[in-house]
């Protein structure tokens, strides 16, 4: 992807427009905004149940986001970021961006998208409702893995969401 610097700001405005059910009964752990190069992109909020990082479980990424962005771009990027990390995008990975592809819809500068990890499903939110469900528990992982890993990409945004900073 591309160098970010981060910028911490406060997202309560921003959460107020996602389906507040989602979250009710988690507690937030920490919150960052992604920016790349001078644009903004997203503001990103994690939950879990116990309001602390790692939490096994249930976990919340909600993604706020800043900018327009195809669905297309998400699953693009979504491939990118999985072979940053040293996962082998195979058929199997390919069948998940091909369901993020039915799942996930175009998002507008507005626009929230809630991951929601379950068991071993992952199920994705608008401020609509449910949009759909993933349910293995190797695309939870790869998924979550993006945001949460010490490898991450962005790796002070990372840092932030699990409350390490």
């Amino acid at each position: 992807m591309f160098a970010a610097s981060v910028l911490m700001v406060p997202t309560a405005q921003a959460q107020q427009q996602c389906y507040a059910d989602v979250t009710d009964d988690l507690s937030k752990v920490g919150e960052t905004r992604l920016r790349v190069y001078f644009f903004r992109v997203y503001d990103a909020t994690l939950f879990t149940a116990s309001g602390a990082y790692p939490d096994e479980q249930e976990t919340a990424l909600q993604l706020n986001y800043l900018r327009d962005i195809r669905a297309q771009q998400l699953i693009d990027t979504t491939r990118d970021e999985w072979n940053k990390l040293g996962y082998s995008v195979d058929a199997e990975a390919e069948a998940w961006l091909a369901q993020l592809g039915q799942i996930w819809p175009d998002v507008s500068q507005g626009d929230c998208l809630i991951a929601r990890h379950v068991d071993q499903q992952i199920r994705f939110y608008n401020d609509q409702g449910l949009l759909g469900a993933i349910d293995d528990q190797n695309f939870a992982e790869r998924f979550l893995a993006i945001w949460l890993s010490e490898q991450s990409s962005f790796r002070r945004n990372r840092d932030e969401l699990v409350g390490a900073r």
